[in-house]
């Protein structure tokens, strides 16, 4: 009989906001995942956003996450990270897999750029001409060098069952933002490498992502983790629950007596309503 390792799973948020019930649910099934599977629940800071990263929040985090009834290990935060992104987006560049770009949003709406599963497909207006060295730049993935590079590939979503890598709604995706040491796409990927996530476990909303990540893994030479992309907790206008929308706050909940174990269970058993 083949036995499996012991999963690793980690929750990864970042402090440029309270919590909401959408996290709430997100780390209570990579907690209970690993959990079930005798592993390890992870929690990792993702704290390199700029001067929208606020400290404190990190520490309200980890009431929210006790007032769960949740236990975790830490792991560093992003910010002690920056010299892997920096090398593997430099081993990147020496490849010639990706390049800089100097479009702004305006530039790449006004090229006719198409949409895609995460906004807007970069035209490619910057891989066919030299980029304007007194602009800032960001530094995308060229996609199409990177699959002739590794090939067909494949994921397997324990919900959705195996993937094929397509990059065809995504484009050429960046890497290295313009004014932070890396993209979620990059800093994700080293991140659950380096701590060892062997089930990394998120929103139905970043199913796609999974695609670069997948490609990001075999082009830096990374171990490749299953994923379980779980339902989205929706609000009452049927959107997805997020900071930017001001989604009610476990912390206030927290404060204001709730019961946080009571509230875990309902998500568990999915009492409050869940979208697709």
């Amino acid at each position: 009989m083949v036995r499996t390792a012991p999963p690793v799973t980690r929750f990864a948020p970042s402090p440029n906001g309270r919590l909401h019930l959408g996290h709430a649910l997100s780390a209570i099934v990579a907690h209970d995942l690993a959990a079930a599977g005798g592993g390890r629940f992870l929690l990792r800071v993702e704290d390199i956003d700029g001067p929208r990263s606020r400290l404190e929040l990190a520490d309200e985090f980890r009431r929210d996450l006790e007032w769960l009834g949740l236990e975790w290990e830490e792991v560093p935060a992003q910010s002690t990270r920056l010299a892997s992104y920096a090398a593997a987006a430099e081993a990147l560049r020496v490849r010639g897999l990706i390049y800089p770009c100097t479009c702004t949003r305006s530039e790449i709406e006004a090229a006719g750029a198409l949409p895609g599963a995460e906004g807007l497909i970069y035209p490619g207006t910057c891989k066919h001409r030299p980029p304007d060295p007194a602009r800032p730049a960001a530094w995308r993935l060229d996609s199409a060098k990177a699959l002739a590079e590794t090939g067909a590939l494949r994921w397997e979503d324990a919900l959705a069952g195996p993937q094929a890598v397509d990059l065809a709604g995504l484009g050429d995706v960046v890497l290295v933002r313009k004014d932070l040491p890396a993209s979620y796409h990059l800093a994700v990927t080293l991140d659950d490498a380096a701590d060892r996530v062997t089930l990394v476990t998120r929103g139905a909303d970043l199913f796609t992502a999974s695609h670069v990540h997948r490609t990001l893994q075999a082009l830096l030479g990374k171990p490749v983790p299953r994923w379980h992309h779980h339902r989205l907790l929706l609000g009452k206008d049927g959107e997805k629950l997020a900071k930017r929308r001001g989604s009610p706050a476990l912390a206030e909940r927290r404060e204001q007596g709730a019961d946080g174990r009571m509230l875990a269970d309902q998500l568990r058993m999915q009492l409050l309503s869940l979208g697709t």
